[in-house]
């Protein structure tokens, strides 16, 4: 079995145990404190998107630029219940990169909604780096934004993978960012 079959066979129990679940704050607490970066299934998810980034199959496809990528890992089927897998590499030491409010460089994504929620996985590749979820900046752990958010992916402190899945696997590109 591959690296890449090993991530969607060890996902496939967390979706099952979530897939009644609707993201949002309430979620993105309870994933933390379950699932957290000191439990098995955090540390079996990290070391196996990480081995996808370097084997090259996550993550490897360029956004703009090789400091923003992602990959769609799998489609949303019924062995999933119906969510997709998705990763996506940021490293905030791009030259696109600006200043957040607190003075530090961080670097923005594309904007985007989503539809029915998202869970996400955030692995900081540099101590420290943070992505920024609907409640705040997260480092190692989870963000869980809201069925119907939007928002830019940002990420600051270098470089993080985050894997992401998708109900139905809707996100949505078409959304119009605030002025």
């Amino acid at each position: 079995m591959s690296s890449r079959d090993d991530l969607i066979q060890c996902s496939i129990p967390f979706l099952a145990e979530v897939k009644d679940m609707t993201p949002g704050a309430e979620m993105e607490r309870w994933l933390n404190t379950t699932y957290g970066p000191e439990s098995k299934l955090y540390q079996d998810l990290s070391r196996l998107i990480k081995l996808g980034v370097d084997e090259g199959w996550a993550a490897n496809q360029e956004v703009e630029g090789p400091n923003y990528r992602r990959s769609r890992i799998l489609e949303p089927r019924p062995e999933t219940f119906h969510f997709s897998v998705t990763a996506v590499y940021m490293n905030s030491n791009d030259p696109r990169r600006f200043k957040d409010e607190n003075d530090i460089d961080m670097l923005r994504g594309q904007y985007h909604g989503h539809p029915y929620g998202e869970l996400n996985l955030v692995v900081p590749l540099t101590e420290g780096a943070q992505l920024r979820g609907l409640q705040g900046w997260q480092g190692a752990g989870w963000t869980a934004p809201d069925p119907g958010s939007q928002h830019y992916p940002e990420v600051r402190g270098g470089e993080v993978i985050a894997l992401f899945y998708l109900p139905a696997g809707r996100i949505s590109y078409e959304v119009k960012a605030p002025s």
